[in-house]
């Protein structure tokens, strides 16, 4: 009996020690728990960047108060965005140039840090402006750079996919010349010279993309010859009148973007005196270089516009895209959506605005 009571006496001390020992291991997990949160919110803490002010300027497609009052709501969509990426933004400013050169101009200095403006102005001041994304459309059934492709795929239809680019056509109308031309592109003929420059053209004026620069340009690389050297040529006030003379026979071919028969479709047999259906009566006889949408682009010279922040508001401006808040504010400017640029897409356009420069120096 006294052995047990001994035994028990020490089998309870022991596992008093073991107690206090268990207490004391878990005050000391707590407290380490308890230094590693704080040192994770110290660490977290550093981790967001503060900006005090992002400016951002659009060009004046539209009327500038337009253009303020829908991308108000971009200024809370951009910040709660940047905040997910760690990215503390005071206060986001939007305002709109006096014109397209304005915008590139405050790029280049640096007095905006991102701009909203077309594939042309940014060739103009790329050498102080960098485009991170270009604007997505919806896409067409047909995209070839043979103009038999899309004779024996039609009729054009729209297409849900997202696309950053669109292209001109130069369309061969119902005339005699007309379906001259067409028969020799559906034969799988090469067009001479000689062969375009026997028709009657219709272009739009020299600062249109679809309606003359690109169209000049294909001519260019082709003939060595451009829209100024044909011999019979008019200038349309609207792509509407130009297919109505194309109906009815005073012109030949008319260079617009593609695929205006998809707009014009209706009107064609109701207003313009189309004989058949716009697809069957018109056909594609040239396609031009693809003409990449709209950018975003940014000042190189922003003193806030490191290379980690292009990559954070070029991720910002795509997931906003995405949201039906976001889509609305770029509706604004046609926009759909947005895909990572490439300075590489807008070589074309660097050769239309070549083009442009030797127009006026002429």
């Amino acid at each position: 009996m006294k052995n047990f009571k001994f035994t028990s006496k020490l089998a309870l001390i022991f596992s008093l020690v073991a107690v206090l020992a268990l207490s004391t291991a878990c005050a000391g997990d707590q407290k380490e728990d308890s230094a590693n949160t704080a040192a994770e919110t110290t660490e977290n803490a550093e981790a967001t960047t503060s900006i005090d002010k992002l400016s951002i300027q659009f060009v004046p497609s539209r009327d500038p108060q337009e253009i303020v009052t829908a991308t108000e709501p971009l200024k809370t969509l951009l910040k709660d965005q940047l905040k997910t990426q760690g990215i503390d933004v005071g206060e986001v400013d939007i305002t709109v140039g006096t014109n397209y050169e304005a915008t590139g101009e405050a790029l280049s200095a640096g007095t905006v840090d991102v701009g909203f403006i077309p594939g042309g102005t940014y060739v103009l001041y790329d050498d102080g402006a960098d485009v991170i994304l270009t604007a997505t459309r919806k896409g067409l059934s047909v995209d070839s750079d043979l103009a038999k492709d899309w004779n024996d795929n039609k009729p054009t239809t729209q297409s849900d996919e997202q696309v950053t680019f669109y292209r001109a056509l130069m369309l061969a109308g119902p005339s005699e010349k007309g379906r001259e031309l067409a028969a020799k592109v559906n034969a799988g003929e090469e067009l001479s010279w000689d062969d375009l420059n026997s028709a009657n053209w219709s272009v739009m004026g020299p600062s249109s993309p679809a309606g003359y620069i690109y169209p000049y340009l294909t001519l260019q690389d082709n003939y060595q010859k451009g829209i100024t050297d044909l011999a019979n040529v008019v200038q349309a006030d609207s792509y509407a009148s130009a297919f109505a003379r194309l109906a009815s026979g005073q012109i030949d071919v008319l260079a617009c973007f593609a695929d205006a028969r998809l707009d014009y479709q209706e009107q064609w047999t109701t207003e313009f005196g189309g004989k058949n259906d716009i697809f069957t009566d018109v056909d594609v006889i040239g396609v031009t270089d693809k003409i990449y949408n709209d950018t975003i682009s940014v000042s190189k010279n922003s003193e806030i516009m490191t290379d980690e922040f292009k990559a954070q508001l070029t991720q910002a401006f795509m997931e906003i895209a995405k949201t039906p808040e976001g889509k609305e504010v770029i509706a604004i400017y046609s926009h759909e959506g947005y895909q990572e640029a490439n300075a590489a897409d807008y070589d074309a356009e660097r050769k239309a605005q070549d083009l442009i420069k030797e127009m006026k120096n002429n």
